[in-house]
């Protein structure tokens, strides 16, 4: 049986009710997944303001940017890259992959798939998952029934009334993270695969310039001064 509040659509499809964004919810989502109470996440309120920025610690581990649709299909259709396809090209898996990457089929699960792609897995599941296929690798997350549990327990959390899974999702949670091989990796479960956005310096994290000017900051150009977006930042907590 469903978790309760999940919504099966007409086509089966299995929908949750999607997470707020929200440095709080994500921090207790993950510290509810079992990942180290010694990260957080923290709201980055400016890209361009040092005293804003000198907020949020650092080194920044991933980024999770939260965009409304009009900015996301812009940007994709700048590029040429496709949404949902209705097959996968990208066959990666353990070894051959610099970062993780999860095809996303459970409806309105973005925020969800964000954490994922920013590296927050329950014990056993990054070992399950890492040598499949990508459409095994889906279906893994698709069936697990305790991840299904903590997502749902953490979107009734927060500061705002959460929507019902069956109303419609008009915004795409992205995640930045630095792959093993020193580059900018774009992730969300809607493309066809992990997106590269570059080589980064050497002993830059993802807010940096160079990282920001290669990422998040292609989706604000073609957003025309539209700011119906957010971004969180994944950092270790500060000694006290």
């Amino acid at each position: 049986m469903p978790t309760e509040g999940v919504f099966i659509r007409p086509s089966g499809q299995k929908t949750f009710i999607p997470l707020e964004n929200n440095p709080e919810v994500f921090t207790s989502l993950v510290h509810d997944l079992g990942v180290s109470p010694e990260l957080g996440f923290y709201d980055v309120y400016s890209l361009d303001d040092a005293s804003l920025l000198s907020t949020v610690p650092r080194p920044v581990l991933a980024l999770i940017f939260i965009t409304p649709a009009e900015m996301y299909f812009a940007v994709r259709k700048q590029d040429g890259t496709t949404v949902s396809p209705e097959h996968l090209t990208y066959d990666k898996s353990g070894d051959d992959e610099p970062v993780l990457w999860f095809q996303q089929t459970i409806g309105h699960a973005c925020g969800l798939m964000a954490l994922l792609h920013s590296g927050f897995f329950l014990d056993g599941l990054l070992h399950e998952t890492t040598p499949l296929k990508p459409v095994e690798r889906a279906a893994a997350l698709y069936n697990n029934e305790e991840l299904e549990k903590k997502h749902m327990k953490a979107a009734r959390t927060g500061t705002s009334q959460p929507p019902e899974a069956s109303e419609e999702n008009h915004f795409h949670f992205i995640s930045f993270v630095k792959g093993k091989d020193g580059h900018l990796w774009e992730l969300e479960g809607a493309t066809d695969g992990p997106l590269d956005r570059g080589l980064m310096r050497e002993g830059d994290d993802v807010l940096s310039e160079g990282a920001l000017d290669m990422g998040i900051r292609k989706f604000l150009k073609v957003g025309n001064g539209n700011v119906n977006f957010s971004i969180v930042a994944l950092a270790k907590k500060p000694a006290e």
